[in-house]
């Protein structure tokens, strides 16, 4: 599952928490500003694949009529087209690579603005912040899986990627996170 804007400042305060609730790490300028740095390292990363996506849909846009006659699977066409365009945009499209660069990123800043110390290698505390990513968006899996067969049982056809889709998306989304007692 992808971490989303809305899901980006609950992974940093995780992130922060787990690394200081571990035994070797010292966060010395408390929680906010680690949860701070990670939160903004986490968003700089979903503007990059918003950029991506956006890019994607222009290119899906301007043959839709074709797309329609040869009756293509939005769907496919869209993850086809961002795959080939990722690495342009500096997207890892792999979750696990994907995770594991933002937590080196986070790492590399917490380090350069001085808000944690550790005793350990820099590996185990990146595991940590990882681990805060995967262990955070298996939690809402289910709830992913949940939304999006509702939204393909609608009657109405909402296209994968667009701004329709999304909206309504983030809609059933949060009102799934609500009936969990996860918002």
């Amino acid at each position: 599952m992808r971490i989303t804007p809305m899901h980006a400042t609950h992974v940093a305060n995780m992130i922060a928490i787990d690394l200081n609730k571990s035994s070797f790490v010292t966060l010395t300028k408390g929680l906010e500003p680690v949860a701070a740095q990670a939160a903004e390292i986490i968003l700089a990363d979903l503007k990059k694949e918003a950029a991506l996506e956006e890019r994607v849909r222009e290119l899906i846009d301007t043959q839709e009529e074709d797309i329609e006659f040869y009756q293509v699977d939005e769907k496919q066409l869209f993850w086809m087209i961002k795959k080939k365009l990722a690495k342009e945009f500096g997207v890892l499209l792999s979750f696990e690579d994907r995770y594991s660069n933002v937590a080196h990123a986070i790492l590399d800043q917490l380090y350069e603005e001085d808000l944690a110390h550790y005793d350990v290698t820099e590996n185990q505390v990146k595991n940590i912040i990882y681990n805060s990513i995967e262990d955070y968006m298996e939690a809402f899996s289910a709830i992913e899986d949940s939304v999006t067969e509702k939204i393909a049982g609608y009657k109405r056809k909402l296209h994968y990627g667009s701004e329709e889709y999304e909206i309504v998306f983030n809609k059933l989304y949060s009102e799934e996170l609500e009936k969990r007692g996860m918002a």
